[in-house]
């Protein structure tokens, strides 16, 4: 889980406010390369998985949104995972 940084609370001369303009920076540039770092790895994990496959029974265990083209029913499915349902869905 990503640690953001905090900024500490103090300000009560001109300098005390130079010096919080500083951490405010330091701050600033901790927060973007925690952020940028994490997008990163968000954008480096796939989003879904795509299967060709003859049937969807050959999938052993699927995740929700993975995405399959059934050869044998001719059709795209997607896998739908709630908590009600746990099922492949035509997407066409």
């Amino acid at each position: 889980m990503a640690r953001y940084p905090e900024i500490p609370k103090f300000i009560q001369t001109v300098e005390d406010a130079q010096e919080l303009y500083r951490y405010i920076e330091q701050w600033g540039a901790a927060l973007i390369n925690e952020l940028d770092t994490r997008d990163l790895e968000v954008n480096a994990a796939p989003s879904t998985n795509i299967y060709s496959v003859v049937t969807i029974t050959d999938i052993g265990s699927p995740k929700k949104g993975d995405i399959a083209y059934a050869a044998s029913a001719g059709k795209f499915k997607g896998y739908v995972s709630t908590t009600a349902t746990q099922a492949w869905e035509n997407l066409n």
